[in-house]
């Protein structure tokens, strides 16, 4: 009796999952372009940790256009405090005025550092978003409960090619807002966030 072999089986491929359906993908270009390269901590030892997990941060143009709203804002208290004095004959504009300039001039002062704190981490099952030095926050957003990702930007924000990227959920405290992101980063991110608060919804 002559054995004949049998044919092999064909092998059996899985479908690789696509960056805008993988929330953690090892490394992403199109996240840190145009971006700083790590996150500023406080320098006491009382501070949120980082923990484990790629951290991508904001794009060095949202300083740019921080400090050019504010020092145009600041201007514009200083011509309106100045007018009102003229106008009114007296000097006391100038002390709400002069009150609100010194914010306005310690926000930009601190603008810098403060962008370098803002970072978000797309883990497992949520995002996380951190931001501050002096006053931390730290959320974590679970992909099944986001409704909404929206992305605006202004005349200013699309001079210097960024966006800002809105998570909305069912309760308001959890809800995110990334700024100055790139537009082709915020774009990115908000189709994955959409294609994976899907499969959650779903049970997929």
């Amino acid at each position: 009796m002559t054995l004949t072999p049998e044919p092999n089986p064909e092998p059996v491929t899985t479908p690789a999952r696509t960056a805008s359906t993988d929330p953690t993908p090892a490394t992403d270009p199109v996240l840190d372009q145009r971006t700083f390269d790590r996150i500023l901590q406080p320098r006491s030892d009382n501070r949120l940790p980082l923990g484990e997990g790629t951290w991508h941060q904001l794009a060095r143009a949202y300083v740019w256009v921080r400090l050019i709203s504010v020092t145009a804002l600041l201007a514009l208290v200083l011509v309106a405090a100045g007018v009102i004095s003229a106008v009114s004959g007296r000097p006391w504009p100038w002390i709400p005025g002069g009150i609100a300039a010194v914010i306005l001039l310690w926000i930009i002062a601190i603008t810098p550092r403060q962008a370098r704190a803002f970072g978000y981490q797309l883990r497992e099952n949520d995002l996380v978003f951190r931001r501050g030095i002096l006053w931390q926050r730290l959320v974590a957003v679970p992909y099944g409960r986001m409704q909404l990702v929206d992305i605006t930007h202004g005349p200013l924000d699309r001079a210097f090619g960024i966006a800002q990227l809105k998570l909305v959920t069912a309760a308001a405290s959890t809800g995110v807002v990334i700024p100055g992101l790139t537009q082709p980063a915020a774009e990115q991110l908000r189709d994955t966030l959409i294609a994976v608060a899907e499969t959650r919804r779903t049970g997929l």
